[in-house]
């Protein structure tokens, strides 16, 4: 839990803000500052699997500790180095760091949770948006100073922390070694999670549950400063939109869990969490029926209430789904190979949210080229609505359940 609050603690004193560094004082142009935050994202999301396959065959404390070094010398890299080479290879190095840790930390938390798992992933969320909240905060305070000060210090707080883990995180490794699975191939191993039809049904499924929750960060400040401005008021906005986020997750997050599991199964929890994300762009939606004001208080309030309002309830919909969605990743995997069945996950879900940023992104310019300002948001409701039921069908038709392994003989003795 400490690992992941501090993991995103580093990470977002310094990501938000390192776009306008290279534009700014380092002066690249805009296709170099996108690449070179593709970069981080490409390295990070198509190393997912490679990363959970070696969690499970190494053991996940030297996974998790390989990825904090290697934050450390990609956060360095990116304050210190001004050449375009450098900053490809710290942005590729901060992103494969993320691939090498990630898968690792989730199947240590299912490892040593065991049967309350979604109670963990709960809490985990918990500490994962207490990092998300605190770390921009934080960046801004030492940008304001100098962002090389800001990836010198998010550098040194991976580095306190690898320091805490070598000493202090017990070892964990895949039950898989214990049965002697490591000896078999890995091309073996991805060729059986690829054939688990509905651990691949349920990854796509949940596709549209990212692309959801990441529209905190995409459409709905962009729909703030749309209507609000990019001044002080817009600025505002949009972090009361993260703060509403952030808080309510902190505040509710067990709450949340703990009643949905007590009156629901898995399956229901994720229909309802989905459901919750896809009508969370209603207010959004409804907004759009009202004339926008010319200026003064009506303004600031249809810039700021409907999207608030969106992101509570995309917010209450993470809330609901999100440790249920953990656990059934790992009733999926049969409870074997977890991190490389997260690691696929991870990798097919990065690939849903970059293609669905994109039609996001480009819904938003032809609502605006043609007036039709409510079109994103019922394209959002309907996906929400799709998921929903997708998931809904899997739960109904048994196959969010674990799956059944045929006992194998024991070898005969001589």
């Amino acid at each position: 839990m400490v690992n992941q609050f501090t993991i995103n603690l580093g990470f977002y004193m310094l990501m938000p803000y390192l776009a306008a560094y290279l534009a700014g004082p380092v002066g690249l142009a805009g296709w170099l500052v996108g690449l070179i935050l593709g970069v981080r994202n490409f390295s990070q999301q198509g190393m997912f699997l490679l990363g959970g396959t070696l969690a499970d065959r190494l053991g996940y404390k030297p996974m998790i500790i390989a990825g904090l070094v290697l934050r450390i010398v990609g956060f360095a890299t990116l304050g210190l180095v001004e050449s375009v080479p450098a900053l490809l290879a710290a942005s590729a190095a901060t992103g494969l760091a993320g691939a090498l840790f990630n898968p690792a930390v989730r199947a240590y938390v299912a490892a040593d949770a065991g049967e309350r798992r979604v109670e963990a992933f709960a809490l985990f969320n918990v500490f994962y948006q207490a990092g998300i909240l605190l770390g921009p905060l934080v960046g801004m305070l030492l940008t304001g100073v100098s962002f090389r000060v800001t990836c010198l210090t998010a550098a040194g707080i991976f580095a306190l922390l690898s320091i805490v883990q070598i000493r202090a995180l017990p070892a964990r490794r895949s039950d898989d070694v214990g049965r002697g699975q490591d000896q078999e191939g890995v091309l073996s191993q991805w060729r059986g999670i690829v054939s688990n039809r509905p651990f691949l049904l349920f990854s796509a499924a949940m596709i549209g549950f990212y692309v959801m929750q990441f529209q905190v960060y995409l459409a709905l400040p962009l729909e703030v400063r749309r209507l609000g401005g990019d001044g002080t008021f817009g600025t505002a906005a949009v972090a009361v939109l993260f703060a509403v986020s952030g808080l309510s997750t902190i505040l509710f997050q067990t709450k949340v869990t703990a009643w949905c599991k007590t009156r629901m199964e898995p399956g229901r929890a994720l229909t309802w969490g989905l459901l919750t994300m896809g009508l969370g762009f209603v207010p959004l939606l409804t907004a759009t029926a009202i004339r926008v004001p010319d200026g003064g208080v009506g303004l600031w309030l249809l810039a700021a209430v409907p999207p608030s309002l969106s992101a509570l309830l995309l917010a209450i919909g993470t809330m609901i789904a999100y440790p249920f969605e953990m656990d059934t990743i790992v009733r999926l995997s049969g409870n074997r190979l977890v991190a490389t069945h997260y690691g696929l996950y991870n990798t097919i879900c990065g690939i849903g949210i970059t293609l669905g940023n994109l039609l996001t992104g480009a819904a938003l310019d032809a609502a605006r080229a043609a007036g039709m300002s409510a079109l994103p948001w019922v394209a959002l409701v309907a996906l929400g609505l799709a998921c929903a039921a997708a998931l809904y069908a899997l739960h109904r038709t048994g196959r969010l359940a674990p799956p059944v392994r045929e006992a194998k003989p024991e070898p005969a003795n001589a």
